[in-house]
């Protein structure tokens, strides 16, 4: 691990027992030239303790930092697609960051311009989704151009690492994360005479920008998922979408690419 790379910040949930399984991790960390910051500002590794779950939160919460790496832990004896490394083996990490056993994965992030207005990050997925016991109506344009009417509980637009979560859920396709891309995913459509959809997922390429415009009939307070967070904006009017410049810098055991963890995780 480079000497540049020597600052780490921890993000979990603090939890007692969570603490002490930490405490040797942190004292062989230390022994071994690694400083421990107090502040995510300050690092230049940052790494969750937990799962995928922790993981996105970590990202979310540091800013999606563009000059640091992110180091994904599980605390439990669970398949993780973003967690490479187990809390019980954290002499194989520490002897991982020392001796360069590690590769640097790169993973593209989705943004999500709501109303014109405020912009958010995702790294898994962005979602709309009725908040009311009634279908929410969404015109859906590609580039621009209007593709369909959408009725339904709402639409997944996942990244590529997010295509293994929600949108597997409604038989979205897995997505190779170094293909460039996003994938949109419908929840319960309707399709009848007046309206009609694809009916299926479809994948648009790096170039593309997406835009969700809500239909106000009612249903003008949808809610919107980034990621694992729910964000209530009120008078939801449109969602653009489209692949961010930004990307997540990840590390990953050498033979370990992301097709055995889907298959360490799934089959």
């Amino acid at each position: 691990m480079s000497n540049q790379r020597r600052n780490l910040y921890f993000y979990y949930h603090p939890d007692k027992e969570l603490d002490e399984k930490l405490e040797p991790l942190i004292k062989l960390a230390k022994e071994n030239d690694f400083s421990i910051v107090e502040d995510s500002k300050d690092a230049n590794i940052i790494i969750s303790v937990g799962g995928d779950g922790t993981f996105l939160q970590a990202v979310r919460k540091t800013g999606f930092r563009q000059d640091c790496l992110y180091v994904g832990v599980r605390s439990e004896e669970e398949a993780g697609l973003y967690c490479d490394f187990n809390l019980d083996n954290y002499n194989e990490m520490v002897d991982s960051m020392m001796y360069d056993e590690l590769e640097v994965r790169r993973f593209p992030i989705i943004e999500a311009t709501v109303n014109n207005d405020s912009t958010f990050y995702c790294l898994n997925e962005c979602s709309v989704r009725s908040t009311l016991i009634k279908s929410i109506v969404i015109d859906v344009f590609i580039d621009e151009i209007h593709f369909e009417t959408f009725r339904g509980d709402g639409l997944i637009v996942a990244t590529p690492t997010g295509s293994t979560g929600y949108n597997k859920s409604t038989k979205g396709a897995v997505v190779d994360p170094k293909i460039p891309c996003f994938q949109v995913s419908e929840l319960a459509s309707l399709n009848n005479n007046r309206y009609r959809t694809l009916d299926s997922s479809f994948i648009l390429g790096s170039e593309r920008t997406l835009k969700l415009e809500v239909i106000q009939d009612g249903n003008d307070f949808p809610l919107i998922g980034m990621d694992n967070e729910a964000h209530s904006i009120r008078n939801i009017r449109d969602v653009t979408v489209k692949l961010s410049d930004k990307i997540i810098k990840t590390v990953k055991l050498k033979h370990n690419s992301y097709w055995e963890r889907v298959k360490r995780t799934f089959l």
